[in-house]
């Protein structure tokens, strides 16, 4: 299997904490075709920041495996899991292709229970959780974080960081995206709930990093409404980096 393109064109670190990335990402076997996927270009600015090669990369979360074929791509050793088998199934076609040498393993495993990864064995963790159950990316799997109300989220993201500071090394990163919700015509800050419930864990916040939004769905329809019920849209994201 071959491609045209196996890194972005004119790709720059980012070196505020304001990033915006108009363009999807294509290259590799990169598409936008699993709902609510992480950009590439998050994901690469983060593994070439926070990871060398070689290093293990955990992500928990890993839905349409874009933190997978980036790791690929940049010599990282990663491990993907996630409760969705089809999630897992299509982060397998993704990584299907010969670029480099390094390890690759997928799991069905419930991102509050790793314990098949030893304490400390992780070199830089990199996910993108449900934002709550705004999108809901199953009918009902045991274990399905998008599934629960935001209070409960919360909840279960408090063992996902415990998690995440057992598996990782000291001295080590944790980055995650998560965005806002707004329900009942009130924002809900789940950005930094969740970041909150990080640092209950005992990490210690490094960055936030404010993303701005492309290509949601619905903009327009919602572009009239916000202006109807007088509201603003929410087209950012936070990218928390947090150190053990």
């Amino acid at each position: 299997m071959s491609y045209m393109k196996w890194e972005p064109d004119d790709f720059k670190l980012e070196k505020s904490s304001v990033w915006s990335f108009p363009e999807r990402g294509n290259w590799a076997t990169h598409d936008a075709n699993y709902r609510g996927n992480c950009s590439p270009y998050v994901v690469r600015n983060l593994l070439l920041r926070y990871s060398k090669e070689g290093d293990w990369i955990l992500d928990q979360f890993v839905g349409g495996g874009t933190s997978l074929v980036e790791a690929k791509l940049l010599g990282r050793n990663a491990i993907g899991t996630d409760v969705n088998q089809k999630a897992l199934d299509r982060c397998k076609e993704k990584i299907a292709f010969a670029y480099g040498d390094v390890k690759i393993e997928l799991r069905k495993a419930d991102a509050r229970n790793l314990k098949f990864i030893k304490n400390g064995s992780i070199d830089f963790i990199c996910t993108h959780p449900p934002y709550a159950d705004i999108i809901r990316y199953t009918d009902g799997i045991d274990g399905d974080m998008s599934l629960l109300d935001y209070n409960n989220f919360l909840d279960a993201m408090a063992q996902v960081a415990q998690e995440s500071f057992r598996v990782l090394k000291s001295g080590k990163y944790c980055a995650f995206v998560m965005g806002d919700i707004r329900q009942k015509g009130f924002v809900r800050p789940l950005g930094f709930d969740t970041m909150k419930v990080f640092e209950k864990a005992d990490f210690k916040l490094k960055e936030i990093i404010i993303k701005q939004q492309y290509n949601c769905r619905m903009t327009e329809k919602w572009e009239k409404i916000s202006v109807e019920k007088n509201f603003f849209l929410l087209l950012h994201e936070y990218v928390f980096i947090l150190k053990k």
